[in-house]
């Protein structure tokens, strides 16, 4: 029932990663993600404790948020199934200055760095202070009720969100 009840909440889809040691990139979908504070910036995700990649984004130190653009419906499947290992083969991005794998053709990306892991449940919160950042004009990709949609414009003059589908021909408003 709480999985359903929370399903019914829309949010943005992001993917959360960072280098390992051995400087591979690793991350993973993330939709639990929201600012904290703004003086100083401050993010947060949550990562489940069982994802694989948990303790390789932990251990890094610092990370990089990419908030996918609503054309990357793809991208956040591969990076939310497994293996979590080879998620960055055939996928373009760049490092940040903070040395943190940014997806290219995001809506947005965040460059962070961990400053304290809270213990929540079967999750870990990651705080992180946000020291780069970056925007794109395109619009963000959104999940609601299992599905993954897009922001639709109302016949009326003001904008409003509508159901989603996704199809073949890419992500298109229901």
């Amino acid at each position: 029932m709480f999985r359903d009840v929370m399903s019914r909440f829309p949010t943005g889809v992001t993917v959360v990663a960072a280098v390992t040691a051995d400087g591979t990139p690793r991350g993973l979908t993330v939709n639990a993600f929201t600012s904290v504070s703004l003086d100083p910036p401050l993010v947060l995700v949550c990562i489940d404790r069982k994802a694989s990649s948990h303790d390789p984004l932990i251990a890094a130190g610092a990370f990089c948020v990419t908030i996918l653009a609503s054309d990357q419906a793809d991208v956040a499947q591969r990076f939310a199934g497994d293996p979590a290992v080879g998620r960055f083969d055939n996928v373009k991005w760049m490092m940040s200055e903070g040395g943190n794998p940014v997806l290219s053709d995001g809506a947005a990306w965040l460059d962070c760095v961990l400053e304290r892991i809270v213990d929540a449940g079967d999750h870990s919160i990651m705080i992180g202070r946000v020291t780069a950042s970056g925007t794109s004009e395109q619009e963000p990709l959104l999940f609601y009720g299992g599905s993954f949609g897009i922001r639709s414009e109302c016949p009326a003059s003001t904008a409003c969100w509508v159901g989603f589908r996704l199809c073949s021909s890419g992500l298109q408003p229901r």
